[in-house]
């Protein structure tokens, strides 16, 4: 076992204290690799190591300085991705061509935020203009310091891409807690930022349990900027605990996501993209579209349809040729998401899965399960439940359907299926959600912003809006008047 799993100020550590944490094959149950957490002690010295190289050079460097490191970066992890894919399903447990396409969009990422560094040195010392011709002012936009950055287990290199590349790009200095299920990939950034020579202090990783490392990195007086992603009951906590001391947090809690169908829509490719919305995954994403509206008049082919295309999914361990979904992140996922499936059978029509996959007698594996018609008090229809449960509904007007998409307490995403292009864009114009898609589900394009209303979270991340969660903006007013102020009639 390598005790030295910390990354902090260039260098790989051990912590004082033993603290253990296992990654775990979820495919398998076995122990991938016995590694250590992080306690208070090492959170402090990551923090201060941000701290001075904030404070030193790395938070005066320019943006095209910023971009060369981004860059290299993206071609380190480019080099690597075979690699760290497969690192990725081994851990989180999802299908190798899943793996690859989160490691593409992590890389493409760092690229995108490299250009957007040095279009950051175009936007300094910006004019703003006047009224009073005796002043000038120009915005600067400055790197807002320490960003605490919390990621989850559903796309563990990914998200830590979209939170280290603008930090980075924007000139904070990071200090990155993986979960403590799926710390691999995120830990492969530490030896990237070693191997491309990025400063000592500018990217630190603290693998740790989120009520000790988390809690202590978000409660640091250190910390300017909290980002977060991860279960709304948990972001609650940390806001709360953190909440006096104003460290700017951008949330990402989760939700409970909407796919609308209207009779007119194509129906292959309604069933294509509530499959994909749901079962991608295995259903452990915030946005996953698990509620499925569907009009009166289309409902029963579609449900026919759908059916038979779930049963058609092949389950099994990510590294398998064929395999389109894996097993659930861990032990306590599959026990959680089993307790809702029993419940659900006492609260709507169970129509296909449910169970533990025939001959997969190891590893956290559930089947694809569909649910017609739960009373929307029904966990079912109520809670995220971060796993493989579509719950379907039917309706008949329009105003209905969306009215049925807004009954939540979360408000990330929703899509609508419609060939009336006029009907899908009136609908996703009503929708209270962060991201509304027409005749699609899912993508998530680094360009455009991300995030939810409601309890789904606070901010966005992505696009610009992402690089502007890591800098101030500073007004610099000049008086260039030759003419005495004379407010005191001097």
């Amino acid at each position: 076992m390598n005790e030295a799993t910390l990354y902090i100020d260039g260098c790989w550590v051990r912590p004082s204290r033993p603290n253990r944490l296992s990654s775990i094959n979820p495919a398998t149950e076995m122990t991938l690799q016995e590694l250590s957490a992080a306690g208070i002690e090492e959170v402090d010295l990551a923090v201060q190591a941000a701290r001075r190289a904030f404070e030193g050079e790395w938070g005066q460097t320019g943006g095209a300085v910023r971009a060369r490191f981004l860059e290299a970066m993206a071609d380190d992890l480019e080099r690597r991705a075979d690699e760290l894919a497969l690192l990725e399903v081994l851990d989180n447990g999802k299908p190798l061509p899943e793996a690859r396409q989160d490691v593409a969009e992590a890389i493409a990422c760092f690229r995108y935020y490299a250009g957007l560094a040095c279009e950051l040195d175009e936007r300094q010392e910006q004019p703003l203009a006047l009224d009073d011709p005796r002043f000038s002012c120009r915005i600067r936009h400055e790197p807002v310091g320490v960003a605490a950055l919390i990621v989850p287990w559903n796309f563990p290199l990914l998200m830590a891409a979209r939170k280290v590349a603008p930090a980075l790009a924007a000139g904070a200095t990071c200090v990155l807690k993986p979960s403590e299920l799926t710390p691999l990939t995120a830990l492969q950034l530490g030896h990237t930022a070693h191997a491309v020579g990025l400063p000592p202090g500018v990217l630190n990783i603290v693998p740790g349990r989120g009520h000790e490392t988390g809690q202590a990195l978000a409660q640091h007086p250190e910390v300017d900027k909290l980002a977060f992603s991860g279960r709304l009951i948990t972001g609650a906590r940390l806001v709360a605990d953190t909440a006096a001391d104003f460290n700017n947090p951008t949330l990402e809690l989760g939700g409970k996501s909407s796919l609308i169908v209207f009779d007119d829509a194509d129906l292959d490719a309604a069933v294509e993209w509530a499959l994909y919305g749901i079962f991608r995954n295995q259903g452990q994403a915030g946005s996953a579209t698990s509620r499925l509206l569907v009009q009166q008049g289309i409902a029963e082919r579609l449900l026919e349809r759908l059916v038979e295309a779930v049963r058609d999914i092949c389950i099994g361990p990510g590294t398998e040729p064929g395999v389109q979904m894996g097993p659930l992140v861990s032990a306590a996922r599959y026990s959680q998401v089993m307790e809702v499936i029993a419940q659900g059978r006492q609260d709507a029509r169970l129509l296909t899965g449910g169970r533990r996959p025939p001959g997969l007698h190891i590893g956290y594996f559930i089947e694809p399960t569909v649910f017609d018609e739960p009373h929307t008090g029904s966990p079912l229809w109520r809670h995220e439940i971060l796993g493989p449960v579509l719950s379907v509904k039917r309706f008949g007007t329009e105003e209905q359907a969306v009215a049925m998409a807004n009954d939540s307490l979360y408000g990330f995403a929703a899509a609508v299926m419609s060939t009336d292009l006029d009907q899908a864009r009136r609908v996703a114009g009503q929708l209270r959600v962060g991201v509304a898609w027409i005749n699609c589900s899912q993508p998530a394009l680094v360009q455009a912003p991300w995030g939810g209303t409601r309890l789904s979270g606070l901010g966005r991340e992505l696009g610009p809006w992402g690089l502007d969660n890591y800098l101030e903006v500073k007004q610099v007013t000049e008086y260039i008047s030759e003419e005495p102020w004379g407010w005191y009639g001097r």
